[in-house]
């Protein structure tokens, strides 16, 4: 397969990430179907999209031509099998939970063309931990996506032991025709490139509020002012989803045994009390209904700040 041959892909999963990729392909020219099980989050989906790209009309990033026809060509579905019964690649962006994917996986395999390519969103888990539960590992590769995916440019291409040169150079070239940066790994490692660079900032950061070293809004502070990131780390966790680090390290940490891959016990009390970040209205920072945040009692009382949304939209 190349990548001209590429026209028709599925996305599993219609959370933040999965509902950014399969526009990201429909304004590519590709015919997509968004796949989950529960149709209310497919209508949030959608409707986030709707309000996503209109704002970028809005600012004359995109045409209102575009975005009509992107819609025209992304389709919403409930059910997995005709969604994948003609598709060239899959891309899978469900729960990071091993056990999910490789059941998924097993499903695609059954369900999919024999052509088809089978991609991971995932951030962390390895292509060789979801091949082996398919009749196709070379045509199984990691695509990893970053989050808000229309946005960020970087799409990080991670090949198993099993997966195929045809497989890897059809998907490389599949990344530039939807205008993202590949960023192809040699060999498969847990966390890839950027994350294992990411996560490295985010355990000392977590580590030096537990030692009490400093607190939130002052070592996100520090990251912003001195370092020139963006988004200091704590700010940065409530917006992709505690839950999503937190399943991250259980996943490394059972593959590793490392009891440093284990989630901090302050990353763990707020996961297990439902504090995920952003989406739930409150993670490290609390959030009102427009987005705004403000720090917890454990955080400097004169930094009560509001801000924007601090990705650039499209």
């Amino acid at each position: 397969m190349t990548m001209a041959d590429i026209q028709t892909v599925a996305v599993i999963g219609s959370g933040a990430m999965g509902a950014h990729i399969g526009m990201v392909c429909a304004l590519a020219g590709c015919r997509v179907t968004l796949v989950d099980l529960n149709a209310d989050a497919l209508g949030g989906a959608r409707t986030s999209l709707e309000q996503f790209t209109q704002r970028s009309v809005e600012k004359s990033k995109l045409t209102a031509r575009e975005r009509a026809s992107a819609f025209d060509r992304l389709a919403f579905s409930t059910e997995l099998a005709p969604a994948v019964a003609e598709a060239d690649l899959v891309i899978e962006a469900v729960i990071e939970k091993l056990d999910v994917k490789r059941a998924l996986f097993a499903d695609l395999d059954e369900l999919c063309p024999p052509h088809t390519i089978l991609a991971s969103n995932s951030s962390s888990l390895m292509p060789s931990q979801l091949a082996d539960a398919t009749a196709r590992p070379d045509r199984v590769v990691n695509l990893h996506f970053f989050n808000p995916a229309l946005i960020m440019r970087c799409v990080e291409v991670v090949r198993g032991p099993a997966t195929s040169d045809q497989t890897q150079a059809a998907v490389v070239a599949f990344v530039h025709r939807i205008g993202k940066e590949p960023v192809v790994l040699k060999k498969e490692i847990p966390g890839f490139v950027a994350n294992r660079i990411l996560n490295a900032v985010r355990d000392e950061a977590i580590s030096l509020l537990e030692d009490g070293v400093a607190d939130i809004a002052d070592i996100d502070r520090a990251c912003r002012t001195a370092l020139g990131y963006p988004m200091g780390p704590f700010e940065l966790m409530d917006l992709t989803g505690l839950d999503i680090g937190y399943y991250v390290k259980r996943e490394r940490f059972e593959l590793t045994g490392d009891p440093r891959d284990q989630p901090q016990r302050s990353l763990a009390e707020l996961v297990e009390s439902g504090r995920l970040g952003r989406k739930t209205g409150h993670g490290w920072y609390r959030y009102d209904e427009h987005g705004s945040k403000e720090e917890l009692d454990n955080t400097t009382e004169h930094d009560t700040v509001k801000t924007d949304n601090m990705a650039e939209e499209i």
